[in-house]
């Protein structure tokens, strides 16, 4: 027995899959060896949201930019297939591995394993699993066709998203495979917009943890929680405070459906591992009154942390998470309230790989539509004005992004490309007059003009041939507002980006009625085709989901250590190149949803030969076709054979 203990412990130590927790002691050790031999185991290894040039002016001068890396500020990182994940271990017999060999009714308990139906005779023999099951073999397809038929007959878009939440609980696998096969589908389901009512009634639905909620009471102890998630070798965070949801406002703790549904799509359409992404929900109180006073939140009762108290707690998990991680884990900032995600983009975006979807991720599937509509309309970037409807997270974001690839195209310098683009906020028009009282991230876009108080009136005097939304507020692009940015543009770019649908500044009908048939028109939420004039119109939908998978997947196939602006506006070209002559022929000026792993991997490849190209890429050597690359290292949700 003592030689049997010995042989396992340096087995772990040499780079077996897991460690056993301490607490279960020799015995336990011993035992799970004894488990992994029976089951035929051999021994092996298993082996920023505002720009980087606005994001200066925050940091202040003199400070370094995202290139200039400083030592002290890096630690290793870097991670294994351990599982069999990616698409090149499709053929890979792989050992089912948990603390020991998983068997019997805890195999079928373990969603990263777990078959039902479609385990074979000869796993059902090896693995104990007779008389567990009925007798029936199935198909995965068999599986797939039967859950899709039972996920139709609900009527009620939230009891879908339940019905998919308890599948990903019982069945990875067959969650993605039904999510990758039937994304159309199924994207409004498990993302905007059923996400946002499952976010407002989380504390009603909410069954089992799925990820890590880290609260104000955790503070001091942030590192030992990260400790207490069973995968070590994570790749993505999704983090959340909860306090600006989609276009719900604070809904606290209970924004955990975000992270939860971001990385599910990060899978999905971008290949990167379940085992290697964790959503967190960082818990610092809600100032939602609604919620505070209800029996089922789950969140802590009191008002949010504000000031130096919450700038530690963030420090703090910022701190840990590179501890416990590596350099190379990409955390991406979701839904923090304006005040917070600039300065918090700010402050790691030269320590940390950093990312904040809603205003970098925004930018750049906004900006892609924009190129892929000059190849539809004609003309470039630079003879375009545009006015935006909000000036928070994304439309700022959006607008520098935009300022950026015209200033790339004409060499012009990006001060001088701003003066295209207006923004409109609760206040009005920002001009020049109101520069003292705007906030910090508002200041580059206060133009020279006259106070203009509202939309149309900022319409009819800056006559914009491009419209973009991303207040917040549902109905704000009005027949007036459409019918006056008509009047003097053939064919008006309009974009009401704000999700879920309720908040959309227009549906489609009224932008296609209302524009005459003209307009180039997408959103942030799906809409169906519409009639008019006897012609059939289909809405593109500028979705996140677009980029930031792809993205994602290209921030860890190159190992980048840093995101640079220059990677956002090569997922947009890589995006909009995407976008075929049929497509075209429809008015969309995005591609469908039905070839996004397609997509993903070429926009992983423009994303991972711009960090090799800026030095920021640490996965050495560089792969000869980083398209193939990207493939090869996506997630495959096939079921794969147990030894």
């Amino acid at each position: 027995m003592r030689a049997i203990r010995a042989r396992f412990l340096r087995w772990q130590w040499e780079g077996g899959p897991r460690r056993a927790p301490e607490e279960r002691g020799v015995e336990a050790a011993a035992r799970s060896l004894w488990w992994w031999s029976r089951a035929g185991g051999t021994r092996r290894r298993f082996s920023s949201a505002e720009m980087e040039s606005t994001l200066k002016g925050i940091r202040g001068c003199g400070a370094p930019g995202v290139l200039d890396v400083d030592d002290a500020a890096t630690v290793g990182g870097g991670v294994g297939d351990t599982y069999g994940e990616d698409c090149a271990t499709e053929d890979q017999l792989v050992t089912p591995w948990t603390v020991s060999v998983a068997i019997g009714y805890n195999l079928m308990r373990d969603p990263r394993y777990n078959k039902g139906l479609a385990f074979t005779e000869r796993e059902r023999e090896t693995h104990y699993l007779r008389g567990l099951l009925p007798p029936a073999i199935v198909s995965q397809e068999l599986q797939e066709r039967k859950i899709m038929n039972n996920i139709r007959q609900y009527q009620v878009p939230l009891q879908r998203y339940m019905a998919m939440m308890d599948l990903q609980e019982n069945n990875e696998r067959l969650f993605y495979k039904l999510l990758i096969d039937n994304v159309e589908e199924l994207l409004p389901v498990v993302y905007t917009p059923t996400v946002g009512e499952a976010c407002q009634k989380y504390g009603s639905i909410f069954s089992r943890p799925q990820g890590l909620f880290i609260s104000l009471k955790e503070k001091g102890k942030i590192l030992e929680v990260l400790k207490n998630w069973p995968e070590r070798s994570i790749q993505v965070i999704v983090v959340t405070d909860g306090e600006r949801i989609l276009g719900l406002g604070d809904l606290g703790c209970q924004g955990m459906g975000i992270p939860v549904g971001k990385l599910a799509l990060y899978t999905a359409l971008g290949g990167v591992r379940p085992s290697a992404c964790l959503p967190i929900t960082l818990d610092v109180g809600t100032n939602n009154k609604d919620l505070l006073n209800d029996e089922f939140y789950i969140g802590l009762r009191q008002r949010r942390a504000t000031g130096q108290e919450y700038t530690d707690f963030l420090q703090e998990f910022m701190t840990a998470v590179k501890q416990n991680y590596g350099e190379k884990v990409l955390i991406q900032f979701e839904d923090f309230a304006n005040h917070n995600a600039f300065e918090l983009l700010a402050r790691y975006g030269t320590t940390h790989l950093v990312f904040n979807d809603d205003i970098q991720g925004t930018a750049s599937v906004v900006l892609a539509g924009l190129i892929a509509a000059q190849k539809l309309l004609g003309g470039t970037l630079a003879e375009h004005t545009f006015l935006f409807l909000g000036a928070g997270e994304a439309g700022t974001g959006i607008a520098e992004l935009i300022a950026l690839e015209i200033s790339r195209q004409t060499k012009a310098p990006i001060e001088e490309c701003r003066k295209k683009i207006w923004l409109v906020d609760s206040k009005g028009l920002i001009v020049s007059s109101r520069k003292e009282s705007l906030q910090h991230f508002k200041k580059p876009w206060a133009h020279e003009h006259e106070t203009i108080g509202n939309l149309l009136d900022a319409v009819n005097a800056i006559k914009p041939t491009v419209l973009i939304g991303t207040s917040g507020k549902g109905q704000t692009f009005t027949q007036d507002v459409i019918e006056a940015i008509s009047s003097f543009n053939e064919r008006p770019i309009i974009l009401a980006l704000s999700n879920p649908t309720s908040q959309s500044e227009c549906t489609a009908e009224q932008a296609y009625t209302w524009s005459k048939g003209r307009a180039v028109f997408a959103t942030g939420s799906p809409f169906d085709p519409v009639e008019y004039d006897g012609k059939i119109y289909v809405p593109g939908q500028a979705n996140n989901a677009y980029i930031f998978p792809g993205f994602g997947l290209g921030v860890v196939m190159s190992g980048a250590i840093r995101v640079h602006d220059d990677m956002l506006l090569a997922a947009s070209e890589a995006l909009a190149q995407q976008v075929s002559e049929e497509n075209f022929e429809k008015g969309l000026i995005y591609p469908p949803f039905s070839n996004i792993r397609k997509i993903s991997a070429h926009i992983a490849a423009n994303v991972a030969a711009k960090a090799y190209e800026l030095g920021l890429a640490s996965r050495r050597p560089r792969p000869k076709d980083l398209v193939k690359y990207a493939e090869s290292c996506m997630y495959s949700p096939v079921y794969r054979n147990y030894r």
